[in-house]
C-alpha cells in the first residue's frame, strides 16, 4: 500500500487538471524518497474513493506515470514504483560555447540517478510555450533560463515555485522564486572600474551593441554611467555594418560574431590589439585565452552557475543566488 505519511493533496478548486495532480504528488513522493522502487500504489479504486475522483481522471495519471516509466504494472496484483530515476529539464536560450561550460558543470554536480532533458526557447516565447506545456508534471524539477517577453511570467507561474529555478537573468522573476542570477549592472561597472588603467591607453570607448542581440540592455546602462563618472568619451554601436575599427579605440563587444570582425580588420589594417586598438569581450569561452595572444573578458562564472543550479537540483532547500561577475585582463586591451 502507499505508505502513511504520502500527501495526495489534490485540490479540486485547482486550475491544475486533477490527473496532473495526482501525477505531481506521486513524482513528489519518489523525488523526496517517501516512495522507492517496488513500494505498491493504491488501486485506481482506492484513490477513486479516497479523493473523489473519476475512474478516468486516476487511470489517466497512472497511465502518464507508466508511460514516463516512473511506475509499472502487474496484472490483478496493481501499480508499483518502478524507477528511483529522478527526470530534470533545463532549458537553455541557445547552445553557445560558454553555456556548453553551464551545462557540463551543471550534468557533473549530479548524481546517476538523476537524468537531464535539455530543451531550447532561443528567444521564442512558441516554444518556450510548447516546452512547459508538454512538461508540467513530468519532471522532478526544472531549471529556466529566462527572457524578456511580457508572457514569460504566466508561463512560467504553471510550475510550482518549489520545483522551479529560475537562472542568468533577472527578469521577468517574483521575489519568491529560487533563482541563480548574474548580474549585468553593478557587477559589470565594477568590472570596467578595474580596468580604468587599460581604457586610460585610448581616446574613446566604443561599446557594441547590434540590434540582434539579447544581452541585457542593464550592461550599456551601466556602461554609460561609468564613461559619464570616469569622464571616457563613448559612443554605442547598435549596427554591426557600421562596426570600422580605428586606432586608439577601445571596444566592449557582447557578441563573438563582431570579435571576429574585429579580428579580421586588425589584420587588414596591421592594428595590434592592445597597442593600436582594444577590445573587451563580453561572456568567457575555454578558446579566448587562446585567441591572438588571448581576449580580455568580463564574464560571470558559468562553472558556477551550473554548480549552483545542479545543488538546487540536489537538496530541498530554496536558493536565491547571483554569481559574481569579473574580468579577466589579457593582452587584447
Amino acid at each position: 500500500m502507499l505508505k502513511k505519511d504520502i500527501v495526495l493533496n489534490i485540490d479540486h478548486k485547482s486550475d491544475i487538471p486533477k490527473y496532473q495532480q495526482l501525477v505531481n504528488a506521486i513524482n513528489n513522493a519518489i523525488g523526496k524518497n517517501i516512495l522507492v522502487i517496488g513500494d505498491a500504489l493504491p488501486s485506481v479504486n482506492t484513490i477513486c474513493k479516497q479523493q473523489n475522483l473519476s475512474r478516468d481522471t486516476v487511470f489517466k495519471a497512472y497511465s502518464i506515470l507508466k508511460e514516463n516509466e516512473v511506475i509499472d504494472s502487474v496484472p490483478n496484483k496493481g501499480y508499483y514504483v518502478a524507477s528511483e530515476t529522478k527526470k530534470v529539464l533545463l532549458v537553455l536560450d541557445t547552445f553557445k560555447a560558454y553555456k556548453e561550460v553551464l551545462y557540463h558543470s551543471f550534468i557533473n554536480n549530479l548524481p546517476d540517478n538523476i537524468i537531464t532533458d535539455v530543451q531550447f526557447h532561443h528567444y521564442n516565447i512558441d516554444n518556450l510555450k510548447t516546452i512547459v506545456t508538454n512538461s508540467v508534471g513530468k519532471y522532478y524539477k526544472y531549471v529556466i533560463m529566462n527572457f524578456d517577453h511580457p508572457e514569460v511570467t504566466s508561463l512560467i507561474e504553471k510550475i510550482s515555485n518549489e520545483k522551479l529555478l529560475l537562472i542568468d537573468w533577472n527578469i521577468h522573476s517574483k521575489p519568491t522564486n529560487n533563482y541563480v542570477f548574474q548580474d549585468f549592472g553593478k557587477s559589470f561597472y565594477k568590472s570596467l572600474e578595474n580596468a580604468i588603467d587599460l581604457f586610460k591607453k585610448y581616446k574613446e570607448i566604443h561599446f557594441l551593441y547590434p540590434s540582434f542581440t539579447n544581452h541585457p540592455i542593464e550592461s550599456v546602462n551601466y556602461f554609460k554611467k561609468f564613461c559619464n563618472d570616469f569622464h571616457f568619451k563613448f559612443s554605442i554601436i547598435t549596427n554591426s555594418k557600421e562596426f570600422i575599427i580605428d586606432k586608439e579605440i577601445a571596444y566592449i563587444s557582447v557578441s563573438d560574431r563582431i570579435l571576429g570582425n574585429f579580428l579580421e580588420q586588425c589584420r587588414e589594417k596591421d592594428f595590434e590589439p592592445g597597442i593600436d586598438v582594444g577590445f573587451l569581450s563580453y561572456n568567457e569561452t575555454p578558446m579566448k585565452k587562446f585567441i591572438y595572444k588571448g581576449i580580455t573578458v568580463v564574464s560571470t562564472d558559468f562553472k558556477e552557475l551550473g554548480t549552483k543550479a545542479a545543488e538546487f537540483i540536489t537538496t530541498e532547500r530554496p536558493i536565491q543566488y547571483y554569481v559574481p561577475t569579473k574580468l579577466t585582463i589579457r593582452e587584447s586591451l
